[in-house]
């Protein structure tokens, strides 16, 4: 059922260029040729694009708790202005991803442009952390929160078991992980659907916001820059928050190869969602204050609902399933564009053979996918999802600041380049300036749990010794690795 990927590589790379597995022969070499290549197709318009990077980015999160900005800034005002400059930085970031999707038509982002620019042991450290935690972790967190709000609506009156927001929990990885199985075109098409399901969402904030606005309804916003003074640390902290909340614009760059068309439609598809995102983000919040209080805010589990409660009455009970459908299009984006990072890795020889092998019949690439149901269950069921989520927080911007550092190194070391896509300089240097200011923030705000990530994060060194480099392994263990 399944058939080795047979993909032509497109970078000039010294680590991308002939590194490919499963190619067919020549027709001059003698060799039988295979009946017919099996690839992964260009199946992500445009639409798709944007559906992918809007249904990741927009998870739980501005539904239910945007207070962390808000505490940090300590002012109406403030916060709404760090939301907005969240927006542009994130833009930046997205931007220079742009010019590097362009420019490495491979698919796997992080790892593929870390591998590119600086070799292969710190793209195999990325990846290795990716799939052992990273991934893992955050899917089960943002399913925990779609087993909570789809079961709301069934439980008002009490407190919803633990048992069954992690059973239906379960049963929604699951779905997620057959769909990205069974076919590219139906993932995409209920990304779409999602997609457009948050933004009715976000709509449903928005339009009775403006509504409160014309009637005059403004008192939270008078002083709005008055209250409780932005502490040394706060306004960073507060920043880190907007940039978590904006986080999810580089997924697309992980399945470029399935991109049609990506010099044009991956820098519109990145441009047309973080422009529709940040605009919604900083309006939502708007409509909030239009009817709660800064207090009120900090005080609410789930502001949205609190929201919709005071302004629709038995209509707010629709806006628990809309946050359900809401992190649900987040886990499937996610594990769409992760599973990529996988099966180009394996690819590459970083990962076991079999990550890179496709269904022949569904040309989904099946083994990249499924791998992460065991480890996310794991996680469900028997970790502690947000202290390895607080170990690692760092090791995101980490790797995307030397990312978009790349982009610079990549400017100097390979200038003749093809680079249909290009940002001024001051963009990569800035972003990725943000990026280990954060970085920094972490190691002085809470050096216990980003200590922890770091030794988390350089396990990765000794296994890329021993996983890779090591030539004379053992037999058994050689096949273990699929070798």
């Amino acid at each position: 059922m399944f058939r080795k990927a047979a993909v032509t590589t497109v970078s000039n790379g010294s680590y991308l260029q002939g590194q490919t597995n499963g190619r067919l022969p020549s027709t001059d070499s003698g060799q039988p040729a295979r009946e017919k290549k099996v690839v992964l197709k260009k199946k992500v318009t445009l639409l798709r694009g944007i559906s992918i990077i809007i249904g990741t980015i927009i998870g739980a999160g501005i539904f239910i708790s945007p207070k962390g900005i808000l505490k940090n800034t300590g002012s109406v005002g403030m916060s709404l202005i760090v939301w907005t400059v969240c927006g542009i930085l994130s833009l930046f970031g997205a931007l220079c991803y742009a010019e590097l999707g362009t420019c490495i038509k491979k698919s796997g982002g992080h790892y593929t442009y870390i591998l590119e620019a600086f070799g292969p042991l710190p793209a195999f450290v990325r990846v290795w952390v990716e799939l052992l935690i990273i991934r893992p972790a955050a899917t089960a967190v943002i399913s925990l929160a779609f087993g909570r709000y789809i079961l709301e609506p069934f439980f008002m009156q009490c407190e919803i078991p633990e048992l069954a927001i992690k059973l239906i929990t379960a049963v929604g990885i699951t779905l997620v992980m057959v769909l990205n199985s069974t076919s590219v075109s139906w993932s995409a098409r209920i990304q779409i659907f999602l997609t457009f399901c948050k933004l009715v969402a976000i709509l449903i904030i928005i339009v009775p916001g403006v509504i409160q606005l014309i009637k005059g309804e403004t008192q939270h916003f008078k002083n709005a820059f008055a209250g409780n003074d932005a502490s040394v640390m706060g306004l960073p902290l507060a920043f880190y928050s907007g940039m978590y909340a904006y986080s999810g614009w580089f997924y697309l760059n992980f399945v470029t190869e399935e991109v049609e068309n990506p010099e044009k439609n991956i820098p519109l598809a990145i441009c047309i969602s973080m422009i529709i995102v940040t605009i919604g983000y900083v309006l939502t919040n708007v409509a909030y204050f239009t009817t709660i209080s800064a207090g009120e805010l900090l005080l609410s589990k789930a502001v949205a609902v609190t929201f919709a409660e005071r302004l629709m009455g038995n209509f707010s009970l629709a806006v628990p399933v809309f946050v359900a459908l809401s992190c649900f299009g987040s886990m499937n984006g996610g594990i769409f564009a992760v599973s990529r990072m996988f099966f180009v890795a394996s690819r590459e020889g970083h990962l076991p053979e079999i990550l890179s092998m496709i269904h022949v019949h569904k040309h989904t690439p099946l083994p990249a996918v499924i791998v992460l149901h065991p480890l996310t269950m794991i996680m469900l069921f028997n970790g502690d999802l947000y202290s390895l989520l607080n170990f690692l927080s760092f090791a995101r911007w980490l790797f995307i600041g030397l990312v978009v550092a790349g982009l610079i190194y990549l400017r100097y070391k390979r200038p003749d380049m093809p680079r249909p896509f290009k940002v001024p300089l001051f963009i990569p240097a800035l972003f990725s300036f943000t990026c280990l200011f954060m970085v920094a923030l972490s190691l002085y705000s809470d050096p216990v749990n980003t200590g922890i990530g770091f030794a988390i994060t350089l396990t990765g060194v000794p296994a890329y010794y021993l996983f890779i480099v090591w030539d004379n392994k053992p037999k058994w263990f050689r096949k273990l690795l699929g070798k």
